[in-house]
């Protein structure tokens, strides 16, 4: 067995694409692999198997691996739901709802629980590819730290050390990183990558000498950007800030981008839909009124997101186009906001409270129970559909007996208002399938001539796997990955 851990000058910086570009070229020389991620901070989480949840890059890496995803790949999972709170999530489970304030002493204990899980993963595997969080360079939380040297060190992992030259400044941000980490992590590093390169990759030779000279590492590669990288599903709500261009498809579907948006890549199929042009709407921009559909994303604090879209003034442009005829449809949080009432007696969000909702479906919403993380199929519109749920609450009223979707377990899902406008659905992948996205589509007419979503985003793996094949030394990243000495604590 071997591993190897890539962690970051930063944030942002490609790690997770890397790691599952690595995870793919290394399945396909018929290795096996496992990615794994010791504590990772998202709102777009997935369901696994095995009954839990975890990060979507996770996710998104077991398919690079070719293996069902599993809750040991991303063990502690934090999902910001304010300011200064996260619900903590370990082993794929709800544990509770830390204060930034409380996160130093509440990851204590927690490197045992990830170490179980890399135990578990490293037994199954020939190499394990493992990714950092945010930047190694971050000193002032190096106490205590599950996330980066504190894994690498209790491990005993090597580390190459990942820079985006996109961003400027790499050559000083992988030398200073080596300047300020102490000096027992920066031995635990064996190299550096430089990655999202453009131009010619000669001009840059210089540039891997002088930090090789500087540090005392040496270099594996030079990546080139990943266009193809597009194509995979985001975890960072960062990056829709950076798709809100208007395209030229025909058919424009928008989605506002609320404060506490999750499971954004829900929306991500209708992408690869010619005919559609997806506009997300970024705060202080009104929904297009040109919009034949809207769509009412997922939510990790949905009254907290009521209240932002009132703030907005979306929900003036919701009652406008619902006026017009066009259809509406929530998924999990956005299907509570679009009820009469969402109701937390027990204060998960917040404090305990009920608040109005959009009004636009008959049912209300009360928040607590036991979390619903399961996988699903069924059909809707009289088409198949696979995807999962993941939500705390239960949704009752008169809407309900017109419900979006029939699980193949017998139950019914979602609701559909009595004109047949609204629809709200507790289904996360719904549009993955293309025969359940062209049956959406041809509501609002448009064709629907797009590639299922998960062919194409194994299309876009193996894309990327070439380019790493290519521009980055995979045979010594192998060689390193077997000099991880033990796998695990005592």
């Amino acid at each position: 067995m071997g591993a190897i851990m890539l962690q970051g000058t930063g944030s942002d910086v490609g790690k997770s694409v890397l790691v599952a570009g690595l995870c793919r070229a290394i399945a396909n020389r018929g290795l096996t692999v496992r990615p794994f991620k010791p504590q990772n901070m998202s709102n777009n989480a997935a369901v696994t198997p095995d009954g839990g949840e975890i990060g979507r890059a996770q996710a998104t890496q077991a398919i690079a691996a070719r293996v069902p995803p599993s809750f040991d790949m991303n063990p502690v999972l934090l999902k910001p739901q304010g300011d200064r709170t996260s619900q903590l999530v370990v082993h794929g489970r709800v544990r509770g709802i830390l204060k930034a304030s409380e996160w130093r002493s509440g990851r204590e204990g927690l490197m045992t629980e990830v170490l179980d899980s890399y135990c578990r993963l490293a037994a199954q595997a020939d190499v394990v590819v493992v990714e950092g969080a945010g930047s190694a360079a971050e000193v002032n939380l190096r106490g205590g730290d599950i996330a980066n040297m504190g894994f690498a060190r209790a491990a005993d992992v090597p580390v190459v050390l990942v820079g985006d030259i996109d961003r400027g400044g790499v050559i000083a941000s992988l030398v200073g990183t080596r300047a300020v980490i102490d000096p027992d992590d920066a031995a635990m590093v064996g190299g550096f990558m430089v990655n999202k390169f453009r131009g010619d990759p000669a001009l840059f030779a210089d540039g891997l000498r002088a930090i090789a000279r500087h540090t005392g590492w040496r270099s594996y590669g030079l990546v080139p950007w990943l266009s193809d990288a597009a194509r995979l599903p985001s975890e960072d709500a960062m990056v829709l800030q950076r798709r809100t261009a208007r395209g030229n498809g025909r058919v424009v579907i928008a989605c506002p981008i609320t404060r506490h948006i999750a499971n954004f890549d829900d929306l991500d199929p209708l992408r690869l839909e010619p005919e559609v042009e997806l506009v997300m709407v970024p705060p202080g921009d009104p929904i297009p009124a040109e919009a034949q559909l809207i769509v009412l994303p997922g939510s990790k604090a949905t009254i907290a997101d009521l209240r932002f879209i009132r703030a907005q003034g979306w929900d003036i442009d919701l009652r406008a186009h619902h006026r017009r005829g066009r259809p509406i449809v929530g998924l999990c949080g956005g299907y509570q906001m679009l009820g009469r009432h969402v109701a937390d007696p027990d204060g998960i969000e917040g404090p305990a409270e009920t608040v109005e909702g959009l009004g636009l479906l008959d049912v209300d919403t009360r928040l607590g129970g036991d979390k619903m993380l399961t996988e699903v199929t069924g059909t809707a519109l009289d088409a198949p559909f696979h995807g999962y749920e993941m939500h705390l609450g239960r949704t009752t009223g008169a809407d309900t007996a017109r419900p979006v979707a029939q699980f193949d377990d017998g139950r019914p899902d979602g609701a559909t208002s009595a004109d047949g406008l609204v629809a709200g659905s507790y289904v996360h992948g719904l549009f993955g399938m293309a025969e359940q996205r062209r049956a959406w589509l041809r509501r609002i007419g448009a064709d629907g001539s797009g590639p299922d979503h998960r062919a194409a985003i194994d299309a876009a793996l193996d894309a990327i796997a070439a380019e790493l094949e290519q521009h980055v030394d995979i045979d010594g990243l192998l060689a390193l990955s077997k000099t991880a000495k033990h796998h695990g604590g005592e």
